[in-house]
């Protein structure tokens, strides 16, 4: 008597032929962008010394806008989210991934006191944290 698996595709290690099912990822999605977005960060950073922060120049508004940003998160199909301060204000700006841009710059570090601010990368799950 024959099964019906018998008569199934195989299936290497759960995987469609030999594509890896992380390959099938939608590179559209929040989360990719946040995934390249992120790794460009922290490479920019990685090239500033203890007085310098990272700041983003938003060109969204009609005019430029420079924002200290603290933490960026997102929230999929297409939502990224970026938590900082604009004119010492704590502001939280909105965007869809089809609308980023913005200059990655570096600004004195805002409070000699502390040390330099780092972006910090939010999951889907969190929310930020306030300084």
């Amino acid at each position: 008597m024959y099964n019906a698996e018998d008569f199934m595709p195989k299936r290497k290690n759960d995987l469609i032929g030999d594509i890896a099912l992380a390959s099938l990822r939608d590179t559209k999605l929040a989360d990719n962008q946040y995934d390249i977005l992120m790794a460009q960060i922290k490479e920019f950073e990685d090239e500033l010394n203890e007085n310098e922060e990272i700041a983003l120049q938003l060109a969204s508004f009609g005019q430029s806008v420079l924002m200290n940003v603290t933490e960026i998160g997102y929230h999929n199909p297409s939502l990224m989210f970026f938590y900082g301060y604009v004119n010492g204000q704590w502001s939280q700006l909105v965007q869809h991934v089809s609308q980023l841009s913005f200059l990655i710059t570096v600004v004195p570090k805002s409070d000699p006191n502390r040390p330099a601010r780092r972006i910090g990368f939010i999951p889907e799950s969190e929310t930020p944290h306030e300084d």
